[in-house]
């Protein structure tokens, strides 16, 4: 049966704006200009594909184009969030929706990163001429970071699906498909059951081609002796699950059987390692230091892990290199994998729930090795 979203618990996205009007004073501007669209996603509920806002003390002003009148009025009506919703048919047209408000503003934050250098020469000497304008960075997605219940519910929801997913096509790889056609087949049971598309282009990396962690789905054939990595997710109401799961086509050889044995309990560690008040470098170390035992640390080609939510790579990274320290409420991604050219490669990965006391893990699949 395909998830009814209306089972979900309610998102309070209304709640949003005012918290961030909270952080703009430290951002240096007394309203924000949202470009990023999964940010207006956040703030609004709109998902449609063209949208600006502007965040200011006691206001939000949304735009958007024709095409999204009807669409903006039922998403943001929904989410009960109180903007003054117009629509420019042109840039002019929207400028001007903006423009009038905006001119109570002093100091405007632009996205710098969503922000291209061309857009931001026309909001200065365009659009808000009579403002300064600044740069701030993740000022959204800080907020974005902590998940409240409704998230929460549509991120396992969205695990659910790749779960079941996976169990039902599990079978076909002691089968000789091509990894494209394994991939297509997982793809089309998580929209069955209700996705409203893969997170992501879906990983089957079989063989050989294991050993590249981002191998994209082609046309070999899985053949007995294959380790399978298979990372993949669901997408739920805009939010993304994310998992890795390495399975043996066969009997494995004693260096596969080690490589999973190894790679299987960093990442144990590494779950092990999940709470709050826990900093990424630290969660990264717990399973870095299981490989680095086993003598294949140089193996170990990527980062830990990763934020998850309306998108698939979000903060805060897990990772040698990263300074953040996780809260309750994160979701993150633990994921460590080993790769040799020779063997194949393996990964386990799963998507955590960060709580005082630990985590709570959203992907259920079983991680044996077995087909």
């Amino acid at each position: 049966m395909a998830l009814d979203l209306a089972t979900l618990p309610t998102m309070d996205v209304a709640g949003r704006a005012p918290r961030l009007r909270e952080a703009l004073a430290d951002a240096g501007c007394d309203g924000l200009l949202v470009t990023n669209l999964t940010n207006v996603r956040y703030l609004t509920g709109f998902t449609g594909s063209a949208a600006l806002l502007l965040v200011m003390p006691d206001e939000l002003v949304f735009v958007t184009d024709g095409r999204y009148r009807d669409q903006a009025a039922l998403e943001l009506g929904a989410g009960g969030v109180p903007a003054a919703i117009a629509v420019g048919r042109t840039s002019d047209e929207q400028r001007d929706h903006l423009q009038r408000p905006a001119k109570a503003l002093r100091t405007i934050g632009l996205e710098a990163e969503d922000v291209t250098w061309a857009q931001q020469q026309r909001f200065a000497d365009d659009w808000f001429p009579h403002a300064d304008l600044v740069a701030t960075g993740g000022v959204v997605e800080q907020l974005r970071q902590v998940k409240d219940a409704g998230e929460v519910a549509r991120l396992e929801a969205a695990c659910g699906i790749a779960d079941d997913a996976l169990a039902t096509v599990r079978h076909r790889l002691t089968e000789g498909p091509t990894e494209s056609e394994f991939a297509l087949e997982l793809e089309w049971e998580m929209r069955r059951a209700g996705a409203e598309a893969p997170s992501f282009d879906t990983i089957v990396a079989s063989g050989p081609n294991g050993a590249r962690p981002h191998h994209r789905a082609g046309t070999r054939r899985i053949e007995e002796g294959d380790l399978v990595v298979i990372d993949f997710g669901a997408l739920v109401d805009g939010y993304h699950s994310d998992m890795t799961r390495t399975v043996m086509v066969g009997e494995p050889s004693a260096t596969q059987a080690r490589m999973y044995e190894v790679v299987h309990a960093s990442q144990a560690a590494g779950v092990a390692a999940v709470r709050a008040g826990v900093t990424v470098k630290d969660v990264d170390e717990a399973c870095r230091a299981v490989i680095r035992e086993a003598g294949w640390e140089d193996l170990f080609i990527h980062g830990t892990g990763h934020g998850v939510g309306l998108d698939i790579h979000e903060a805060p990274r897990v990772s040698f290199s990263a300074d953040a320290t996780l809260a309750d409420g994160h979701v993150v991604t633990v994921e460590p994998g080993v790769y040799l050219a020779e063997h194949g490669g393996v990964r386990i990965e799963d998507t955590v729930v960060v709580t005082p006391e630990g985590s709570r893990t959203l992907t259920r699949a079983p991680r044996g090795r077995d087909a």
